[in-house]
Order: C-alpha cells, then structure tokens, then sequence
C-alpha cells in the first residue's frame, strides 16, 4: 500500500478552513450600572426652612426688636437659602424658585445693589408697597405649588399653605404698616420652617438608613 503523501491544493485548504469556522457571534451589550442618585428635597428644604426660620424669629420679635434691622438674614438668604436648593421636576421648580426668591430677596437689602437707594431707603411707603407686590408676586406662585403638591403627602400640602398664609400676611403689611401683621406673618412662617425641617427628616430618614421613619400622610 503506498505511504505516499497527499498533498491538498492551497485554495481548497483556505476554503475547507472558511467551512469549519463558525461566525463569530456579536458581542452582548455592556451591562448598564445602576445609578444610584441622592434624593436632593431634605438639602433644599433645610435650606429654605433655615432661611425662613431665621426671619420669622425677626418678625416675631423673637429676642430682637420688632422694628430692628435684619441685615443678618441677608447673608443667609444668598448663600444657603438661595444656592443649595435643586431636585426633580416638581422638586427644581419648587426648591430653585425659592433658591431664586432668597438670593433676590438678599439682594434688595444689599447696600451695593442700591435697590433700597432707588426708594430713598428701606423704609418708605413707595419701598414697602413695592416690596408688597413683590410678596403677592410669590403668593401667587405658591398657590400654584400648593395645586401641584395636592397628592403628595399631608405634610408637604400643610407646608406649602403655610407658606401661602405667610407672603399674604406680609404682603398685607407692607402695604397696612401694622406690627401685628408682621407679627402674624412670623409665626405662619415659623411654622412653614418647622414643617419643612419636618418634611427634610422624613426624606433623611428611611428605612435603608434609619431604624424608624416619621409619618407624612400620604395622599392617594
């Protein structure tokens, strides 16, 4: 028997080696991360509850005079207030608008800003009715959000009518002068900053971080 070797032409190796190879199949998709993103409301509410807070201590009189200066709140309104307040749809029109109303109301009572100058000062009758238009200007807008807010949960509805009752009542008295509305505006807004302290401990406490969670009345 011969021992011959059989040799195979060059084209017909290349062919049977295109027949055996399998395609390659395609790769798979790389798989996506999860993207955990931190809940920005409890930043945006502490923000706007110490701001509000810190006023309303002045309009009450809270240790201080009725009719004393309140510069003090001007450096918190700009740089707390007014620049830490994002979040999502409902949370970025919410929380930047009241960062926008803090940092412009900063800005009135700031001296380099000549605002109050314009009026022959702070406390004229064509500033303070000016200023009145600009608090039913944002109680307007917080009617709006307290619309919006109807199915969210019982505290956040309570927060933001508080909010409403607090421009109105200040509207009212920079247009009546009466120290008794200003008064009365303090404490709607000291209750508008301690539920929205309420409301940020209720975003900051969850069941993934805390050993107990505080009621908020969800709404359906």
């Amino acid at each position: 028997m011969s021992m011959d070797t059989i040799e195979v032409p060059a084209d017909t190796k290349y062919d049977m080696m295109a027949m055996e190879a399998p395609p390659l199949a395609p790769l798979p998709p790389p798989v996506a991360s999860h993207v955990v993103t931190a809940n920005p409301a409890p930043l945006g509410l502490c923000a706007f509850a110490l701001s509000t807070f810190v006023l309303s201590l002045h309009l009450i009189g809270a240790g201080v005079d009725l009719d004393g200066p309140q510069n003090i709140v001007t450096s918190l309104a700009l740089f707390y207030g007014g620049l830490c307040q994002t979040g999502n749809t409902f949370g970025a029109t919410t929380f930047t608008s009241y960062g926008a109303y803090w940092v412009s109301y900063g800005f009135i009572y700031l001296p380099s800003s000549n605002i109050m100058d314009g009026y022959g000062g702070g406390q004229t009758e064509a500033f303070n009715r000016s200023l009145g238009l600009f608090m039913i200007g944002w109680a307007l807008f917080t009617g709006l959000m307290l619309i919006a807010a109807h199915r969210s949960c019982v505290t956040l509805v309570a927060q933001f009518f508080m909010l409403f009752l607090t421009y109105v009542l200040t509207a009212a008295c920079k247009f009546n002068g009466s120290s008794s509305t200003s008064v009365a505006s303090g404490v709607c807004g000291l209750i508008t900053a301690l539920l929205a302290f309420y409301n940020a401990m209720a975003g900051m406490l969850t069941p993934d971080n805390s050993f107990f969670v505080l009621p908020i009345g969800r709404l359906p």
